[in-house]
C-alpha cells in the first residue's frame, strides 16, 4: 500500500526466467525472487507458464487481498445502509 512496502509490478527485463535456467540452477532463481520481493514468470519455448514468488510475499500479497476485499465489502454495506454501531461491531468482535 502507500507504506513504501515491495512494489509488485514485474520488471520483465528481470523477472522472466526460462524453464531451463530453473532447471540447471533452482538455487539462484528462489534467491532471486526472495531478494527482488516480486513474483518471477517462468517461460517455455517464450511463453508464460508459470510464477515463482517466495512464500513470505505471497502471504504478504494474499493479506493485503484479503484486507481490499473486506474494505470493498464494507462500502458495500454502507451503500446498502447495512452500517453497525461501533458498540455492536465491538460486541460482535468480542471487544470491550
Amino acid at each position: 500500500m502507500g507504506s513504501g512496502g515491495p512494489s509488485m509490478s514485474t520488471k520483465f527485463s528481470e523477472d522472466v526466467i526460462p524453464l531451463t535456467d530453473l532447471k540447471v540452477n533452482p538455487g539462484r532463481v528462489i534467491k532471486h525472487v526472495t531478494d527482488v520481493h516480486r513474483p518471477v514468470l517462468l517461460t517455455s519455448r517464450g511463453r508464460g507458464v508459470a510464477v515463482v514468488q517466495s512464500v513470505t510475499d505471497y502471504e504478504a500479497a494474499e493479506e493485503e487481498r484479503a484486507f481490499m476485499r473486506a474494505v470493498v465489502a464494507g462500502l458495500a454495506d454502507l451503500e446498502a445502509g447495512r452500517e453497525l454501531s461501533l458498540a455492536d461491531a465491538k460486541a460482535r468482535l468480542g471487544l470491550k
